[in-house]
């Protein structure tokens, strides 16, 4: 068995360090390494051994759940250009994502209040190809650009949106019980 516990993910699975990911290889490569390091395949050897065979499985495990999500894996790739984020420190951002932030919150309150699922349905639909631009925009920024600085406020602000998402998934779940 030869997986290095110190190696990055992308290394991992055989992939090139980027925000792009070819998700087929990824999960070709996961279920090849899966296969590799399962504990199941160790059961029978000494502790030591099983215990390594479970280091190696949960550091598969916790790459491919990195890797195969977009908002992690440009945290990850920022964490790996030695880039802080200040996720939870530097909520600064400019006034006009700002203000664009203050209306989408008004409108799924507004929607919310008045029962309207088809409206919070609509607001969904938007924030998620709103999101997707956003995504495009990170991609460029890491893969072209290599500005991991301006990456860094791309992915606060698809936090931000992430948040958004859920409290619209939240209301419409209040809207159906």
């Amino acid at each position: 068995m030869s997986v290095d516990l110190q190696q990055d993910f992308f290394a991992l699975f055989g992939l090139p360090r980027r925000f792009r990911v070819d998700e087929a290889a990824l999960e070709m490569a996961y279920h090849d390494l899966q296969g590799r390091v399962h504990p199941d395949r160790f059961a029978h050897l000494p502790d030591v051994e099983k215990r390594l065979s479970m280091q190696w499985a949960t550091r598969v495990n916790e790459g491919f759940r990195t890797l195969r999500k977009p908002l992690p894996r440009a945290q990850y790739l920022l964490e790996l250009a030695g880039v802080d984020a200040g996720l939870h420190t530097n909520t600064a951002m400019s006034s006009a994502f700002l203000m664009e932030q203050m209306e989408w919150r008004e409108a799924v309150e507004e929607a919310r209040t008045a029962g309207e699922g088809h409206e919070l349905t609509q607001l969904h639909h938007r924030l998620r190809h709103h999101a997707r631009e956003v995504f495009d925009e990170l991609e460029r920024t890491i893969d072209e650009r290599h500005d991991f600085a301006a990456a860094a406020e791309i992915v606060r602000r698809l936090m931000f949106m992430e948040k958004i998402q859920h409290e619209i998934d939240d209301a419409l779940e209040a809207l159906e019980t």
